[in-house]
């Protein structure tokens, strides 16, 4: 089974020295919105001071396969 390695960036590196068997792309899709989903969750707060933060998703050659960007922009008339 396939290994994909899901490194985080958010203004510093947290990459992904394991990585997640699984079964193909598809799964490495799902697993990286889920995971995703889980890091916007537990970091809200910390989210919102501004900085643009990406979880670059690669095989095990090193091969990046996909991105997933996220930034916050609240509108003028919140602040």
């Amino acid at each position: 089974m396939p290994r994909y390695f899901f490194n985080v960036r958010d203004g510093q590196s947290y990459p992904d020295p394991e990585g997640t068997e699984l079964p193909d792309l598809q799964a490495a899709k799902r697993e990286a919105i889920r995971y995703a989903g889980h890091l916007l969750s537990d970091e809200a707060d910390h989210f919102w001071e501004g900085e643009e933060w990406s979880m670059s998703v690669i095989n095990e050659t090193g091969l990046v396969l996909f991105q997933l960007t996220f930034f916050a922009t609240k509108a003028p008339a919140v602040d």
